[in-house]
């Protein structure tokens, strides 16, 4: 498992039951660090996501090593993310999967390849796993209370070719 994932990814495809294209476009499965089983699965109890995570046998959970660099980076962000960056570099992943753009920079600055939630239902939809984006998009803002900026979905749309 070379890919780490922050809760928000997790959570954003469970709220639109899009879980499963995580395993489609990962077969060999994801890491998480604790804080994010955590946050989704404790915390998050009765919410999307919590349960399917929880038995989902594709999603290992790995404790994080240097707590320093955790800490550091626990300055500008949460926890979860913070430990997902640190594991994804701890592990050497591929993959980082992280929405928040104060995440994203940091795990840039540790030259770790980032993707988002936006760019997995982009990839659906460009292999035919999705019948439109659109629709999948509006249903992260409305059921999933996801905040998407009308610059990054207009340019997801565009990507596909439904703008």
């Amino acid at each position: 498992m070379n890919i780490v994932s922050n809760a928000s990814v997790l959570i954003g495809l469970s709220s639109i039951g899009r879980l499963s294209l995580l395993l489609e476009r990962f077969p060999q499965g994801i890491l998480i660090p604790e804080a994010v089983r955590r946050e989704v699965v404790e915390e998050g109890e009765g919410r999307p996501g919590a349960s399917e995570i929880s038995e989902a046998k594709w999603i290992g959970v790995q404790k994080v090593g240097d707590r320093r660099i955790v800490d550091l980076l626990r300055t500008e962000l949460d926890e979860g993310e913070a430990e997902a960056i640190v594991l994804a570099h701890e592990v050497g992943a591929k993959i980082i999967l992280l929405d928040e753009r104060d995440a994203r920079r940091a795990a840039k600055r540790m030259n770790l390849k980032v993707l988002g939630t936006v760019g997995v239902l982009i990839w659906a939809r460009k292999v035919g796993k999705l019948m439109t984006l659109k629709e999948q998009l509006d249903a992260l803002r409305e059921h999933g209370k996801f905040h998407i900026s009308h610059a990054i979905y207009e340019r997801a749309l565009r990507e596909v070719g439904e703008f």
